[in-house]
């Protein structure tokens, strides 16, 4: 589903955020993309969902080749970035029938597609709603409607429960596996939360100083001993550090942010009411939250 060789980016003025990531994802796993700030993270899932342009190597991805035909590529994946892109102004059922038909669909097949994602995810009833009228789990279950509404066979998603309380992020696994056993659906995610890796992640790829240090099973990289935090500690070090200037990453940039974990206690979906302090506010820009067909 995923495969990429010495794939590298460097960007002006000589930032090499990414030095030669070789990856091999199958297909119908769930993987883990983990590292520490500034490690290349971001900017190597940015090039594999064509947002930024590798300037080394070579990749495939949903069978289309990154370099020759990212058009193809964008139309077989599904991307949710952290920060979301819902319009907090109009109605969310009316723009995900908008980004279906940005796919190619025509207007009925769009309603009929749309009312199958909500659905799923248990959106029906919110359809009519402003974004802006939205809890941040409904938020998030709708960013996830907005990359599965073009059928993908690939998903790519960007610490998917950052901001959430510690209900609707179980809720959200459970929806997240649900892709990969009900739908086949390969699902590719970073997160800074390494025990929500360990639950969900067939494998795990940790990238440091743009490289690939590490991977296997969750089980592999723990041999038995210790958390999946003692093992990227021990792999990556406990030195903080930021990300490189000029990179995607760093200070100031749309990606830059950080969260602590929380465990989890009951599985039972709850959302904060709109404008209540647990109710993180998105930046209702699309940006590029939602990929389409379209070149950019």
């Amino acid at each position: 589903m995923i495969k990429t060789s010495a794939l590298s980016k460097t960007f002006p003025g000589g930032v090499a955020a990414v030095r030669g990531v070789d990856l091999a994802v199958e297909a119908g796993e769930i993987v883990g993309f983990l590292g520490p700030n500034g490690a290349g993270k971001t900017t190597t899932m940015r090039m594999l969902t064509t947002l930024v342009r590798p300037t080394g190597g070579t990749a495939t991805v949903a069978g289309h080749d990154l370099l020759t035909d990212p058009r193809g590529v964008r139309r077989r994946v599904g991307y949710v970035s952290q920060s979301g892109g819902i319009d907090l102004s109009n109605p969310v059922g009316e723009e995900l029938e908008l980004h279906a038909m940005l796919y190619g669909m025509r207007p009925a097949e769009a309603r009929e597609r749309v009312a199958g994602v909500l659905g799923r995810f248990g959106l029906t009833e919110l359809r009519d709603r402003p974004g802006g009228a939205l809890s941040g789990g409904q938020r998030r279950r709708f960013d996830l409607a907005f990359g599965l509404v073009h059928d993908p066979v690939l998903l790519f998603l960007d610490e998917p429960t950052t901001g959430l309380d510690p209900q609707s992020r179980a809720a959200l696994w459970d929806h997240i596996r649900g892709l990969r056993d009900g739908f086949g659906l390969t699902v590719f995610l970073t997160t800074h939360y390494l025990d929500e890796a360990d639950a969900l992640a067939d494998r795990l790829f940790i990238i440091d100083g743009g490289v690939i240090v590490a991977q296997g099973t969750p089980a592999e990289l723990k041999g038995g001993t210790g958390t999946l935090d003692d093992v990227f500690l021990s792999i990556t070090g406990r030195s903080l550090r930021d990300d490189p200037p000029g990179s995607l990453g760093s200070p100031g940039s749309p990606d830059s942010s950080g969260t602590d974990g929380e465990s989890v206690t009951d599985r039972s979906l709850r959302d904060d009411p709109p404008g209540s302090p647990g109710s993180p506010e998105t930046n209702g820009g699309r940006r590029a939250a939602h990929l389409a067909g379209g070149e950019r």
